[in-house]
């Protein structure tokens, strides 16, 4: 039984994947794979947070605690599960760094990332991320990077995280007041 889903996940995945033709759906694609990159994130957010007061700086705060305690999650995840990325050449960096599939980081991190700025606001930023994580959990599958499961996986795993971030938000702000 569990073949025959790894097997029906492998043929679904595979219809959403994009040729490396240059096309502009390609780049589109390799675009939002990037965007949810966990570096790019945290680069931002401590911009963010270092050009800032207020609100803008706190979210910041609690954002970049979502995206490196999320991070060490997914890695023990996919370190225990183990499962091989799929056959590809386009993400070599993801390939090398990271070798397992299982869940996607990205979606996990975009479905956290949104929940998060919904849940902070301002309601137009709530908007923007919502909008934005599904084309990167997508994108991830058209690049060859990921299979539909680790998507879904990675997808409810951050909807979880990005609820228990924002329980966890007076908490923190408690308990670190010297980062706020």
């Amino acid at each position: 039984m569990i073949q025959r889903l790894m097997q029906a996940d492998q043929r679904a995945s595979q219809q959403v994947r994009l040729r490396q033709d240059g096309s502009l759906a390609w780049k589109a694609a390799v675009f939002f794979a990037h965007s949810g990159d966990s570096w790019f994130w945290m680069a931002g957010l401590i911009l963010i947070w270092l050009l800032t007061r207020g609100t803008w700086h706190q979210n910041a705060v609690l954002m970049g605690i979502g995206v490196g305690g999320l991070a060490v999650l997914v890695l023990a995840i996919k370190f225990t599960i183990r499962r091989e990325r799929p056959q590809g050449e386009w993400g070599a960096i993801y390939r090398n760094t990271d070798p397992h599939s299982f869940p996607s980081g990205h979606a996990a991190r975009a479905a956290m990332l949104a929940v998060m700025a919904w849940g902070l606001g301002p309601a137009w930023f709530g908007w923007v991320v919502v909008l934005w994580a599904p084309l990167v959990s997508l994108a991830r599958v058209a690049t060859g990077v990921h299979y539909l499961s680790d998507i879904l996986a990675g997808l409810a795993l951050g909807v979880l995280a990005g609820f228990g971030m924002l329980a966890m938000a007076p908490l923190l702000l408690r308990w670190f007041p010297f980062l706020f």
